[in-house]
């Protein structure tokens, strides 16, 4: 098979047979597709798109190109739920502990955080000993005793789209939804779950800005699940702010273990809900979202979910002390209030600015070597649609340094807009997506 045909064909419009993606894939994979070839079948890609039969034949390529996880030894059906990224997006560690806790075995693969969202794994490993790099038979035997387990992804799975992924960022093909579906479906198809949630975020936090580039994308990892005969829901949930109010790793870890002991509500707790009632239904544990939420919150009522996420801290080797005691998280050097300095409305955040924000500080990753101080980050005290004074409380920073804490601060406030008229709080959630079609809340 020739790659410079395959390239032409695409270029001029062409649908790809299965097995020209196959070599296309395979190519990437292995390192027999030069840099440049792979370069220009992307730029193809984005000019001139894929049909859903060839996007669900990249998916596969790409999932078969490394391991595919063998999870069926875990009894019951696994639902895997995955966030197209987001600032202060710490759903995992709220909903993977209740939905555990619900008797539906939670076998996740995460990712670590890069540019302005954070990573689970990031968030985790803030704990003290916890480990995430965990072998697969070690893995489903601590989700075989405990029901839950959240760890990194192997080395081996999907290695295509490991190559094609760092090309996307230096050829300005990252905005194709081809490419985008494709990319996130391959690995959570290799990931070995039964079924997935797709948490599709959209604003000015997220890959897709607009609402209806959301449920694009939703509609096409949902089709390719279809086709892929692997059943997923997806929900488009709002990035217009940060959706907890706590932004860094250990910060997050905090706010997670504040919802599940009941002391904090709030967007997170309600879009985690939202998420782990379709987690439920596909695993056959409800017949309802409703029916699922009220397990949930039977679950967050009476302790269970806290005692789940011990469970898991514990198993991982990390000290599960943290979730009685808090302040055994990392603490920065400087902790410090900044004040709104004016009345009005909150109107409008530039939530990408705000991670990039947290970024700076060392809570995030410029490039996948840099080093994270765990204990950095801040907490907004705001949300869109509240009214302040000069003297209310905008963030408390908590930084490595008073010079990082006044750049943050400018920073901050550079990402937040304020009106002197009321304004709306936008929606948490946009649209539940099915193979059945797609239902909005207006």
């Amino acid at each position: 098979m020739n790659m410079v045909e395959i390239i032409t064909r695409k270029k001029l419009g062409y649908a790809l047979t299965q097995a020209e993606i196959a070599y296309f894939a395979e190519g990437a994979a292995q390192h027999t597709v030069p840099d440049y070839q792979l370069a220009a079948m992307l730029m193809a890609i984005r000019l001139k798109g894929m049909n859903a039969e060839e996007t669900t034949a990249l998916t596969l390529a790409m999932r078969d190109s490394g391991d595919v996880a063998d999870l069926s030894a875990i009894p019951g059906i696994k639902v895997d739920k995955h966030s197209t990224g987001g600032v202060g997006d710490t759903t995992t560690l709220v909903l993977a502990p209740l939905v555990a806790a619900c008797g539906v075995p939670v076998a996740k693969m995460s990712g670590r955080g890069l540019g302005h969202t954070g990573g689970t794994l990031d968030k985790l490993e803030s704990i003290s000993g916890l480990t995430v790099e965990i072998g697969e038979e070690e893995f489903i035997r601590q989700v075989q005793e405990t029901g839950i387990a959240v760890i990194g992804q192997t080395g081996s799975l999907a290695p295509a789209d490991k190559t094609l992924y760092a090309l996307r960022d230096v050829t300005s093909t990252v905005d194709s939804l081809p490419l985008i579906a494709s990319s996130i479906m391959s690995k959570k198809l290799a990931s070995g779950a039964d079924a997935i949630v797709l948490d599709v975020k959209t604003g000015s936090g997220a890959i897709m800005q607009t609402l209806e580039e959301s449920i694009q994308l939703g509609q096409a990892m949902v089709e390719i699940g279809a086709l892929a005969g692997k059943p997923v829901t997806a929900v488009v949930t709002g990035m217009e702010q940060p959706l907890g109010t706590h932004v860094g790793n250990a910060l997050e870890v905090k706010e997670a273990i504040d919802v599940l002991s009941g002391r904090t509500k709030g967007a997170l707790l309600e879009v985690s809900l939202l998420l782990g009632s379709h987690m439920l239904v596909l695993a056959n544990r409800c017949k309802t979202p409703e029916e699922g939420r009220g397990l949930l919150t039977e679950a967050l009522e009476s302790g269970r979910g806290l005692t789940k996420l011990k469970e898991m801290i514990s198993a991982q080797r990390g000290d599960p002390a943290c979730v009685d005691d808090v302040s055994l998280l990392p603490r920065s050097a400087v902790v410090r209030e900044v004040k709104v300095g004016r009345s009005g409305y909150v109107a409008e955040m530039d939530t990408m600015a705000l991670g990039l924000a947290a970024q700076a500080m060392g809570a995030g990753r410029m490039k996948k070597t840099d080093q994270l101080d765990y204990s950095v980050g801040f907490v907004l005290e705001v949300r869109i649609g509240d009214r302040v004074q000069p003297e209310d409380t905008l963030c408390v920073l908590h930084a490595r340094n008073e010079e990082e804490a006044d750049r943050a601060a400018d920073a901050i406030r550079a990402a937040i807009a304020f009106s002197e008229e009321p304004v709306q709080a936008p929606p948490l959630w946009y649209a539940v997506i099915t193979k059945d079609g797609v239902q909005r809340f207006d």
